[in-house]
């Protein structure tokens, strides 16, 4: 890690640039849901067909984010950057002007491959060229991308689609890709990093992508029909996520034959006790906060009648409160250290959960906001000074294989609470008669009670983190 300067303007564009497009590409994720149904009439395809669009997205994330550690600690920020936007870009113009589903969902894997790279790479760039003492402030300004582009993603498409028809989704993005490719070709630093002669490991390629794949694949099929974002599937879910777990277990055992070699995931990272804590909090948190943003809106539609638009705005509050906090978490991180603000983060995450167990069909409106922002309100406390101590407990050239482990180890969790949850209801509901509000609402408060019972580990975790302040690679790694 460079000793602490001030940044020159160069690097600080690129970084405004790489925040900017990390924000577009994430804010693409969640911009079709809302036109679906425009997609389905003007395309002439079923809901389980136009869902493929959003599927495809996640499962191109899944496979692409493990390797992004591998690809950024072989290549040139450059080289990444420019080969992410260039993908990205091109996905927008084929999704923009496909005539069928199929050059569609070409279009949508395509701007995934470049979304699957992009946190990683900017989470790694950001320890490359930050000081270690502003370190906090940097993961806060990623935190703040991470959360508000998912939340106005839906909110985004609805402005567009009152104007335009779904297409526009694409064009009005497409500039944006272009201008960031064009500005990282000049700006992005070209040299490789140290180190970068390992070969590429064709089995291990495998192991990943049908491992991580098909895990997220067969979580989010348990999660429900198309609304709750899962698939259907000929085989059964349970099955696929079973023989993924083999091949994710063949693949660490294969990662920890090639350590001296050149591993596809550099597993050193776990030895970094703080890191293995970061990774444990922030999925924890990710599978509780993204399984209860999918509980809230079926809650509020089938029990309280409110329409999908009156639960956006309602939610809205929400991500915009967690991202205008995670930049301010980030500054107080440096100053006082991750331990000062995830305890009394965890202790309000776990209560937030705990409040949302207590919702009733006569809950009124106000408390189910002012719960779902005090959970938004404890998130930035935990993940910002989380990850700043987790990346920052490894050595520099562990920080491409950090930064892609956390991002994965989120989605993989946030696949499996969603699909928990959503299970959860459906057995609560058919516990109590499968149908009626009365049924439903036993459906909510058992999901509910198992996520407050799961938040209180985030409680555990926070007390069993290290005192003070930890400089970058300060961490003592496990041999």
């Amino acid at each position: 890690m460079p000793a602490a300067r001030k940044l020159e303007r160069q690097e600080l564009l690129l970084l405004a640039i790489m925040v900017i497009a990390a924000f577009v590409l994430i804010l693409n994720e969640t911009l079709l849901g809302v036109a679906l149904p425009d997609i389905m009439a003007d395309l002439n395809i079923s809901a389980s067909t136009a869902q493929w669009t959003s599927t495809g997205f996640m499962l191109t994330m899944a496979v692409v984010t493990p390797a992004s550690g591998f690809i950024i600690s072989r290549y040139s920020i450059r080289t990444v950057f420019v080969g992410a936007m260039a993908l990205f870009s091109v996905g927008t113009l084929v999704a923009a002007t496909a005539p069928g589903i199929a050059l569609l969902l070409v279009g949508r894997v395509l701007q995934a491959g470049g979304t699957g790279v992009m946190i990683p790479l900017l989470m790694t760039t950001m320890m490359r060229l930050v000081a270690p003492s502003k370190i906090g402030q940097a993961m806060g300004i990623i935190g703040m991308v991470i959360s508000a582009a998912p939340a106005a993603g839906p909110t985004v498409s609805g402005i567009i689609l009152n104007a335009a028809s779904w297409r526009w989704l694409f064009w009005l993005i497409l500039p944006i890709g272009v201008i960031a490719l064009v500005i990282g070709l000049r700006l992005a630093p070209a040299e490789k990093p140290e180190g970068t002669s390992q070969k590429l490991d064709i089995f291990s390629i495998v192991l990943s992508t049908l491992g991580f794949g098909g895990l997220v694949l067969g979580l989010s099929s348990m999660g429900g029909d198309s609304s709750h974002g899962g698939a259907h599937l000929p085989v059964n879910p349970w099955v696929i996520v079973a023989a993924s777990a083999v091949l994710l277990a063949l693949f660490a055992r294969r990662q920890i034959q090639l350590q001296d070699r050149g591993p596809f995931m550099d597993l050193r990272i776990f030895r970094a006790r703080p890191f293995t804590l970061t990774v444990i909090m922030t999925s924890l948190g990710m599978g509780v906060m993204l399984g209860s943003a999918i509980l809230i809106p079926l809650y509020a539609a089938n029990v309280l009648g409110m329409s999908a638009l009156q639960t956006g705005l309602m939610l809205l509050p929400g991500g915009v409160l967690m991202a205008v906090l995670s930049p301010f978490v980030g500054r107080l991180s440096d100053r006082f250290g991750a331990r000062t603000l995830v305890i009394p983060g965890a202790l309000l995450f776990s209560a937030s959960i705990w409040l949302m167990s207590t919702f009733s069909a006569t809950t009124p409106v106000w408390y189910l906001v002012g719960t779902y922002m005090l959970m938004t309100f404890a998130l930035p406390l935990i993940n910002t000074p989380m990850m700043s101590l987790g990346l920052g407990s490894l050595d520099h050239e562990l920080h491409a294989f950090g930064s892609s482990a956390m991002t994965t180890f989120q989605q993989v969790s946030g696949a499996a609470a969603t699909a928990l949850f959503v299970a959860l209801l459906g057995i609560g509901s058919a516990a109590h008669g499968g149908t009626g509000t009365e049924a439903y609402m036993a459906g909510v408060h058992l999901a509910f009670l198992v996520a407050a019972f799961m938040s209180l580990a985030s409680i555990v975790v926070a007390l069993l983190l290290p005192a003070g302040k930890q400089a970058a690679g300060s961490a003592p790694m496990a041999h």
